[in-house]
């Protein structure tokens, strides 16, 4: 042999990818890709704060997989740090972040008003900002971790109708990047996913059985962020589509998630 066999530790790979006894806090815990997000954690072994706007949500996926609820509007100031305060006290610090909230009202440029504009803005935007301000810190106190944030490949890519809503995604990714930049020093990871559409509940209940994926999973990408009759690409998957798109002129709203 030309060198020495390696015979370095190997560590047990299994173990590492487990979160026994860690504090998640989960924004936008009550359906879609939040609750199998709230599943995952906790098969992980995590112990996960179920936030949620909606009580009656929040309530349920905390009671499916033993999580703790709670009820908050991230995108207001006041709520987000009240929430992770409580993470704080309950847990003594906070291991994780992952926000999945997001939601979309496809339209034409010029059929957007200042309503319209600001409302993608919070509802994409706003509650990141909030969370990297008070959950990066969070975590950074615990010693380190991940904070974890779902983009979309409307904010990588051109599409009709997705003015509003693929700018604030451009935005959430230029946040995440700088995040990750200015908390990398203290043990903070900071990353996003930028998927095309996935089948989740709510996307089903706007676009009907057409076009639905052959083989379902929970939750499912169709592979492309455009299904046959559906909206632009929306922001609701953990995973990346391989392609995109241009998205059909429509008139229907999309809630993903």
């Amino acid at each position: 042999m030309s060198e020495p066999l390696d015979t370095t530790p190997v560590p047990d790979y299994a173990t590492l990818h487990r979160l026994d006894g860690r504090g998640f806090v989960l924004l936008g815990a009550g359906n879609g890709i939040g609750r199998q997000t709230a599943h995952a954690l906790t098969a992980a072994g995590a112990r996960v704060l179920c936030v949620d706007v909606d009580k009656e949500r929040a309530d349920a996926v905390a009671a499916e997989t033993g999580g703790t609820p709670h009820v908050a509007d991230v995108t207001r100031r006041a709520d987000v740090s009240d929430l992770f305060a409580f993470a704080d006290r309950e847990w003594g610090g906070v291991a994780g972040v992952v926000d999945i909230v997001g939601m979309a009202r496809y339209a034409a440029l010029d059929a957007l008003d200042d309503d319209a504009w600001d409302w993608h803005f919070s509802m994409v935007l706003r509650h990141a900002w909030l969370a990297v301000q008070y959950g990066a810190d969070a975590v950074a106190r615990s010693g380190g971790g991940p904070l974890v944030f779902v983009a979309s490949v409307s904010g990588l890519t051109a599409a009709p109708l997705h003015g509003a809503y693929g700018a604030a995604k451009a935005g959430l990714m230029s946040l995440v990047r700088t995040a990750a930049v200015e908390y990398g020093p203290r043990a903070v990871r900071v990353n996003a996913v930028a998927p095309g559409v996935v089948w989740t509940p709510r996307v089903a209940g706007l676009l009907g059985d057409e076009g639905a994926p052959a083989t379902p999973r929970t939750p499912h990408s169709t592979g492309s962020p455009n299904p046959p009759t559906s909206p632009p690409p929306c922001s609701s998957s953990p995973r990346r589509s391989p392609r995109t798109s241009p998205g059909r002129r429509s008139s229907w709203t999309a809630a993903p998630g």
